[in-house]
């Protein structure tokens, strides 16, 4: 069978590298035409080239290995790659979407952190301490509580922030004693 003059399996495999070529240019140029994606689900680029690639992939496949009508193949190819489509955008698409790590956290989320002085809190005077979170290190300036001096590399707990210092105390981790 021809369609536009070509044969069908040229028509597919046309298809797929016009496909191919196309979800390489969204990989690098996606960012402009995410907003699509937003208001309906199917409507997101991303699965709209992957149906179109397994639409064509299979299609040339069966094409050339199986003896079906034309018609009935771009059914089966149609049905097999909306079930990919549908796969790949619950499967990998969405957890992608929502794994979106963010590095920004808010002072009053380092309230009750322990944290470590790398440069010492003279009395009555600011020091520097960095604090180990998932995304990184945070290092923040540091004023004893009741104008205390810390030691470097002593560790020391968040008490509050005032006007973006964290004022803190030496940490005394909780121990237990033993019952005798």
């Amino acid at each position: 069978m021809s369609v536009f003059g070509l044969p069908v399996e040229q028509l597919y495999l046309i298809i797929l590298v016009t496909a191919g070529l196309a979800t390489v240019l969204y990989l690098f140029f996606g960012d402009v035409a995410d907003g699509a994606g937003e208001a309906l689900p199917f409507l997101n680029p991303a699965v709209i080239l992957a149906f179109i690639t397994f639409l064509s992939a299979s299609g040339f496949i069966f094409e050339n290995v199986t003896e079906l009508g034309s018609g009935v193949i771009l059914g089966v190819s149609a049905g097999i790659s909306a079930v990919l489509s549908f796969l790949l955008y619950f499967f990998v698409l969405l957890p992608l979407k929502s794994a979106e790590a963010s590095t920004a956290y808010t002072e009053e989320s380092l309230l009750g952190q322990v944290g470590r002085v790398i440069t010492p809190v003279p009395e009555d005077g600011f020091g520097e301490i960095v604090i180990e979170t998932v995304n990184g290190l945070i290092s923040k300036r540091a004023a004893g509580l009741e104008n205390t001096a810390i030691d470097y590399d002593k560790k020391v707990l968040i008490i509050e922030i005032s006007d973006g210092t964290l004022i803190v105390k030496e940490y005394e981790p909780l121990r237990f004693r033993e019952l005798s």
